[in-house]
């Protein structure tokens, strides 16, 4: 009789289990994914699609660019400015760079976090085994006897089960997943940040050298022009305070010269710790020079309905809405009754020779249900606020969305006025020179006065350091529109393995 009760019981659990089964489902709001923008450009005005050279600039960095539009960004875009030594800053940076070693970290950990939660979808099943001696009181049973000594050993393996009938844990699962999701794109978004600042400081570098090249001559060119003033003094020709002007000029660019080798050094420092080095280790970068450096001559350019989909801030703006989205239906399954299955299948007995034998067997099996009466508008509120919270990292997507859009539309419209003005800082440099070797030979002619070789000198020198800026700019207005189209697709780094839940059905 008595096993006859128990298979009716574990007959009519395991009917409910299946029934709870197969008629689970996740409440709460379905996931909608945002549709891409409507706008099929960047820009208000019409880009044009050749961007001309410089034509009256020499070298790679004047050459004419073509976008191609709809084209995909390649994963390693640096490599496009054929620079060895740019491509040996960048990968040593991909590969020591403590930051992005944090970024993978928190990947990991979103794994491994899954991977737990998923864990609710299968059987808890665990094992028991405990011994112990007591001794009772005599003052049992309405009367007084001696004290009772005994041991009592337990052997128990306990099942726990939590049907997902209202899609709870599946939910959680989710909302995990998305963590996952946004953990990967913060990567990728770490990595391009990453490759963009290494490729922004080897061209700001360059720059800089460039520009203490060209300081370190305008020095030049002015302690000659000072010997030549001195020895016009000397003959009467000129008077002192011609001298003291030179002098005071001459001393102005000293004083440049030194501030640019601190901001040089400065960036060396910066250089060396997105590598990974301590900034001793600086001196022995090797950063690229501007006239080694080759303009990319064909730029790709994403369509918009291409950008939401590759851009790794959008998509961790888009994980995180999809993360909102799942714990919106949390809050509203645990508005829902939740069910537990639990079994425990056993021996106990005061002997541990017997406690194997079949009068030492227990077991159990039970099952239960609760459901949410009042909590004082807690679980509704809390709902509420999910809704609330959702709202709001949708508006944040929104905003990440325009702002990327707006990011390459002013990379774009960049792109198209700095041949212009790498052609227009040429001319300038190049007639700035001229001006100013005229100058002297007629200063020295007595032909014009001081302050006309003192006006052509300091065009010279703006005009230089201009044309070197002008140059570098267009090398780094390149760099920005593959970072802000995202910077190429890039595998993702292996992944944790994690239990899958079972199918839904």
């Amino acid at each position: 009789m008595k096993q006859k009760l128990i298979g009716k019981f574990s007959r009519g659990l395991l009917t409910f289990v299946l029934t709870a089964s197969l008629v689970a489902c996740a409440v709460g709001p379905n996931y909608e994914k945002p549709q891409p923008p409507a706008v099929k450009g960047y820009t208000a005005a019409p880009l044009a699609v050749t961007i001309p050279a410089a034509v009256s600039a020499a070298g790679p960095a004047a050459a004419a660019q073509v976008l191609r539009i709809g084209s995909p960004v390649e994963a390693a875009w640096w490599k496009g400015f054929g620079s060895p030594a740019l491509d040996a800053l960048v990968a040593q940076a991909l590969q020591h760079n403590p930051d992005l070693d944090a970024a993978l970290a928190s990947l990991q950990e979103a794994q491994f976090n899954l991977k737990a939660a998923n864990g609710i979808f299968y059987p808890q099943v665990s094992l028991g085994l405990s011994g112990e001696r007591s001794r009772t009181s005599g003052a049992g049973s309405g009367g007084l006897s001696g004290p009772q000594l005994y041991n009592l050993y337990t052997g128990e393996v306990s099942v726990s089960y939590y049907p997902d009938v209202f899609g709870l844990n599946r939910l959680v699962s989710r909302s995990q997943q998305a963590q996952v999701d946004i953990a990967r794109d913060q990567l990728q978004a770490a990595r391009l940040t990453l490759e963009g600042n290494v490729v922004n400081a080897a061209l700001n570098l360059a720059a800089l050298n460039e520009e203490v090249d060209a300081t370190r001559q305008t020095v030049s060119d002015q302690q000659q022009i000072l010997r030549l003033i001195k020895k016009l003094y000397h003959l009467g020709a000129d008077s002192q305070f011609e001298v003291f002007t030179q002098e005071s000029q001459l001393a102005s660019s000293e004083a440049r010269l030194p501030i640019l080798e601190q901001s040089r050094d400065a960036l060396r420092h910066l250089l060396a710790t997105y590598l990974g080095k301590f900034p001793s280790e600086a001196d022995g970068l090797s950063a690229p020079v501007l006239s080694d450096l080759r303009l990319p001559a064909a730029l790709p350019v994403s369509l918009p309905s291409t950008l939401v989909r590759e851009r790794p801030d959008i998509l961790a703006a888009e994980a995180q809405l999809r993360a909102a989205n799942a714990q919106v239906g949390e809050s509203v399954a645990r508005l829902y009754p939740s069910l537990e299955l639990t079994g425990n299948f056993g021996n106990q007995s005061n002997n541990g020779g017997t406690l194997f034998d079949p009068a030492s067997r227990l077991w159990n099996l039970a099952a239960s249900i609760v459901l949410p009466l009042f909590e004082g508008g807690a679980l509704e509120a809390q709902k509420h606020a999910a809704e609330a919270a959702y709202r709001g990292v949708f508006a944040n997507y929104q905003t990440t969305v325009l702002n990327a859009f707006r990011n390459v539309a002013d990379v774009l419209r960049a792109l198209q006025h700095d041949a212009i003005v790498l052609d227009a800082e040429t001319r300038a440099m190049r007639d700035a020179s001229r001006a100013f070797v005229l100058v002297r030979i007629q200063y020295r002619n007595g032909a014009v006065d001081y302050l006309s070789v003192l006006t052509s000198e300091i065009q010279q020198e703006n005009a230089r350091i201009a044309y070197v800026q002008a140059e570098a700019q267009r090398y780094a207005d390149s760099a920005a529109l593959y970072i802000a189209l995202g910077g190429g697709t890039v595998g993702p780094p292996p992944p944790v393995p994690s239990m899958p839940p079972p199918a839904r059905r």
